[in-house]
């Protein structure tokens, strides 16, 4: 492997040669992090044998490979893009590890508002609508509801051009200007609130209750993310539903983006329970890690629900460890989804930092780190070609208009759920007023989706100091 000096600036002087291809002119540049990068995608990626700037031979000389390096000029970000797989949505670095292990645990610097973008007619307008309100939040104590829209933040209309910098801001208040929908017209309102972020972890445990209809008893949880931090609470739940011995399951994963896969193999584990130690899923990394790929299996728990069915509330937002649980799940039980189809992210990624000593010392001179795919991942039966999203049985998109109150059983998707498993008789199909006006979009989203793994102990990239040879 090819390694850069570790400490302070790299000064470099290249020569002009007799080959015009080799002269590059005098520059002074660290190249520390984007080494790390193309480094660890070379080692790391899942797609690395299909780019060929991550090939083994890409480079004759530390000098080409230099050469390389410096044409991103100190746009790492721009380096690390350079260098995936044209197909690949779902890698991306930051500039602060912090961040990105607060993003994985959901820690939010945030004002409590869980929004959905939609757009409006056939402009760039944007109409941006509360799917939930953290409890304890600033938005929660201002009475901000499910339901809420607005069109515009500091007075500043959201567009599909600006609503990443408006909604994403680092200033810690704001204001939205609420607006109102009115047979499929949005109309802007007078009402402005000002809302204030601090920093909230969420519990992805939203809602769980016990929904007793037509001699049924069903356990309803709308889980939000696969979150280790909260493992012990899940399973204090799912201890409930069998204490009061639910009949009937429902798992609510329509804003479910994903996260820990051990999460989601325990989860899978207590919904069913007779399957211990029989396989859920299989990994694929690239040629050269074949050696981490591994069976993994049916966990043993005292939570065991015994679910020979299970109903999927799902939607276009539905991602990663979420796909993972109805994907495991599907050889062994009859999962009935309700809603919409799902992201179809069946790939999955390790957390990679630049460690500098065996013991996983993350080096000290900067803040990088990276989230790229790194294997890919199918069921017992083999099954991972779902890259268009899992589809639904039930055809149900959330109506901007009516949205309903969450965990209420005249919540349209729940609704439709309860009807689908009989415990509510089939009522008429409404129209969606959002086909008028308002058209329902897959942006960029605000949170990653994740399905995120321990990184193996087997290997990992022991970065050394070496000097810098310019052959």
């Amino acid at each position: 492997m090819r390694y850069l000096f570790l400490t302070g600036l790299l000064l470099i002087t290249f020569i002009s040669c007799k080959d015009e291809d080799d002269s590059i002119s005098f520059r002074e540049y660290d190249f520390e992090i984007e080494d790390f990068i193309w480094e660890e995608l070379n080692t790391y990626y899942y797609w690395q044998d299909t780019v060929p700037d991550l090939a083994d031979n890409r480079f004759s000389s530390q000098k080409s490979y230099a050469a390389f390096l410096s044409q991103s000029n100190g746009n790492q970000e721009l380096l690390f893009e350079s260098l995936l797989f044209d197909k690949d949505r779902f890698s991306w670095i930051v500039s602060d590890y912090k961040a990105l292990e607060n993003q994985l645990s959901r820690i939010y610097k945030t004002s409590g508002v869980m929004i959905g973008l939609a757009t409006i007619g056939n402009s760039d307008d944007l109409i941006a609508y509360v799917r939930y309100v953290l409890p304890g939040s600033d938005a929660a104590a201002k009475n901000i509801k499910r339901g809420d829209v607005f069109l515009s933040v500091n007075n500043e209309q959201l567009t599909i051009n600006n609503y990443t910098e408006l909604l994403n801001s680092e200033e810690e208040s704001y204001s939205i200007q609420l607006a109102e929908i009115n047979e499929g017209t949005v109309t802007p309102t007078s009402k402005s609130i000002d809302l204030v972020k601090a920093e909230i972890q969420e519990n992805p445990i939203h809602i769980q209750k016990v929904i007793e209809l037509n001699n049924k008893k069903i356990g309803y949880l709308m889980y939000n993310g696969f979150v280790a931090d909260f493992d012990a609470e899940l399973e204090s739940v799912l201890a409930g539903f069998q204490t009061q011995g639910v009949s009937d399951f429902i798992i609510d994963l329509r804003y479910n983006r994903g996260g820990r896969t051990s999460s989601s193999i325990k989860l899978a584990s207590m919904i069913t329970g007779q399957f211990s130690g029989e396989l859920f899923a299989q990994t694929k990394h690239n040629e050269k890690l074949s050696s981490l790929n591994e069976s993994q299996v049916f966990e043993s728990y005292p939570v065991q629900l015994g679910m020979t069915q299970l109903y999927v509330i799902s939607s276009s937002s539905t991602a990663s460890a979420s796909e993972l649980l109805i994907n495991g799940l599907s050889p062994y039980i009859d999962v009935i989804m309700v809603g919409d189809h799902t992201t179809g992210k069946n790939v999955g990624s390790y957390t990679i930092y630049d460690w500098i000593d065996s013991n996983r010392t993350v080096n000290p001179r900067h803040t990088w780190a990276m989230q790229p795919i790194t294997l890919k991942i199918s069921n017992a039966d083999g099954f991972a070609d779902f890259e268009d999203g899992l589809q639904a049985d039930h055809i149900l998109r959330e109506d901007i208009a009516n949205l309903g109150s969450l965990g209420e059983i005249d919540e349209p998707l729940l609704e439709k759920t309860l009807e689908t498993m009989g415990a509510l008789p089939a009522r008429l199909e409404k129209k969606a007023i959002d086909s008028d006006n308002i058209h329902f979009k897959q942006f960029a989203p605000l949170q990653k989706a994740l399905m995120h793994f321990d990184t193996p102990t087997k290997i990992h990239t022991i970065r050394q100091s070496k000097d810098f040879d310019l052959e």
